[in-house]
């Protein structure tokens, strides 16, 4: 059978499903039940990354596939569920320029990001630890604040759901560096260091 069905990327193909199950949502007019999904998608595609870099010794084209497959993910789950979350808000026919604009510097993004990462991990295969221009995945964070500190404030979301998606598309292909946030816990080295130095010390002393 074609593809890769271990559990790296089991969290890649239920965000898929979220982003799926919010575009659905969206269609039949149950907007919050669509950002609800779209922040269920931000959920898994935090943590799809370090699930799979728990599995050691992956092969080239385990990681290529991993690359490609959560790529495809994001553009559904972050670039077209957002677009027809805020097509649905309703607005003139600059809501449609702005949806198609979205997710048109979404694709070229995400198919940049394949690009560069690819070559990087020719000559580093440890984690990324900088982003060029904000991540297509920060839309699971900015889109639900929009709709729900707007639906409380009564803002206008017809108008600021488009100009928000032509800001943030924008953003997606403007070069600046973000640095990639990590989850793991460290523990501090010089404390380490320093534990090391006065055990190595009393033994010493002993002697």
């Amino acid at each position: 059978m074609l593809g890769i069905y271990n559990y790296t990327v089991i969290l890649t193909y239920m965000g898929l499903l979220s982003g799926f199950a919010g575009i659905l949502c969206a269609f039949e007019g149950n907007l919050t039940a669509s950002v609800l999904c779209l922040m269920g998608a931000g959920l898994c595609d935090m943590f799809d990354g370090k699930v799979a870099s728990t599995k050691k010794e992956r092969s080239r084209s385990e990681k290529r596939f991993g690359i490609q497959i959560d790529s495809l993910s994001d553009l559904v789950c972050f670039g077209v569920l957002p677009a027809i979350i805020v097509y649905s808000l309703g607005g003139t026919w600059v809501r449609t320029v702005a949806c198609a604009v979205y997710v048109l510097c979404a694709l070229i993004r995400l198919a940049w990001f394949n690009v560069d990462e690819e070559a990087r991990q020719d000559f580093d295969t440890g984690r990324r630890k900088v982003y060029l221009g904000l991540p297509v995945t920060s839309a699971a964070l900015i889109f639900p604040l929009l709709y729900f500190v707007g639906g409380l404030r009564h803002w206008p979301l017809h108008i600021m759901g488009p100009l928000t998606l032509l800001i943030v598309a924008g953003a997606f292909l403007t070069p600046f560096s973000i640095r990639k946030p990590s989850l793991s816990v460290r523990r501090k080295p010089k404390l380490r260091g320093y534990r090391r130095r006065e055990r190595k010390r009393k033994k010493d002393g002993d002697a």
